[in-house]
């Protein structure tokens, strides 16, 4: 048998409402040799038994427990032996070819390290999935609202990259891990996701140490994703909300926090606690408002 050209890595947690769609994507099209590495996170719906039956061409990890994302992505990862890897999120859809394109564009250029698809929700909208580096100022404008007041700006809108012609393919800092193929060799230059940062902020962490590799990374829009934004951390909201809040902190400890800036640290450190708990504490709030 053929050694696949790409690795697909699937972490999923209760994700069997989007996971046949996605996986249905994968293999019915004529995609590069390829082969799928399921990590379950101890779902409780059937995943792994389902997969087992339906997709039998898929290697499954099934965790006795929730490992987090990052421990978990890094189960599949070590079991790539493509020279590509593909992580994939379980709510998404692969549009026909794209995986054949972003492989192609990694394949003409060396100097590239990731190359990240244009994501698109169900409605077709196309969906900002590039963001530049965090650092303080960050923090200071989604503070002070300056960044929701004025998302476009260069300046506040900065982090979210409210300026960005999502239709142009461009060098950018970091695209969503929901979709984002990686040079397996690029891995083992610059190591697996750091464990530390459970849920969220792994991928920005695994970006900028692509980037301090020296390598580029692509945002590629002549490959598309459709993208479920948020169909499995929407089932746990205020675990979530905290999660993101906590790896935001660790981000900044990790790379900003030598000096003068652990003080700096402390003050954000404080902001992005009490920030984490007047929005879990406005959750009952929005669910009867909505979210405007």
């Amino acid at each position: 048998m053929a050694r696949a050209e790409v690795s697909i890595v699937i972490v999923s947690w209760n994700s069997w409402e989007y996971l046949p769609a996605c996986l249905d994507s994968i293999f019915k099209p004529r995609n590069p040799r390829l082969e799928v590495i399921l990590v379950d996170n101890d779902s409780e719906d059937g995943t792994p038994e389902k997969v087992s039956r339906l997709f039998p061409q898929v290697r499954l990890i099934s965790s006795p427990r929730n490992l987090g994302y990052a421990r978990a992505c890094n189960q599949g990862l070590k079991m790539a032996n493509a020279e590509f890897v593909l992580l994939l999120n379980p709510d998404t859809i692969l549009h026909p070819d794209s995986l054949s394109r972003m492989i192609e564009y990694l394949k003409k250029d060396s100097s590239v390290g990731a190359v990240g698809p244009q994501l698109v929700g169900p409605d077709g909208r196309i969906q900002p999935s590039c963001r530049r580096f965090p650092n303080y100022l960050t923090l200071v404008w989604e503070f002070s609202g300056l960044s929701k007041l004025f998302p476009h700006s260069k300046i506040f809108g900065w982090w979210r990259m409210g300026d960005f012609d999502f239709q142009r393919e461009k060098e950018v800092d970091q695209p969503m891990a929901s979709a984002l193929l990686v040079r397996r060799s690029v891995v083992e230059t610059v190591g697996w996701l750091d464990e530390r940062f459970g849920m969220f902020f792994n991928d920005v962490d695994f970006c900028f140490r692509i980037k301090q590799g020296g390598f580029k990374i692509v945002y590629f829009p002549e490959a598309k994703v459709t993208h479920h934004l948020g169909a499995s951390t929407q089932k746990r909201k205020v675990a979530m909300i905290y999660q993101t809040h906590l790896g935001f902190f660790k981000y900044l400890q990790k790379y900003h926090s030598s000096g003068l800036k652990s003080i700096l640290l402390l003050l954000f450190g404080a902001g992005l606690f009490t920030s984490s708990i007047l929005r879990i504490v406005c959750l009952p709030f929005k669910k009867v408002f909505g979210n405007r």
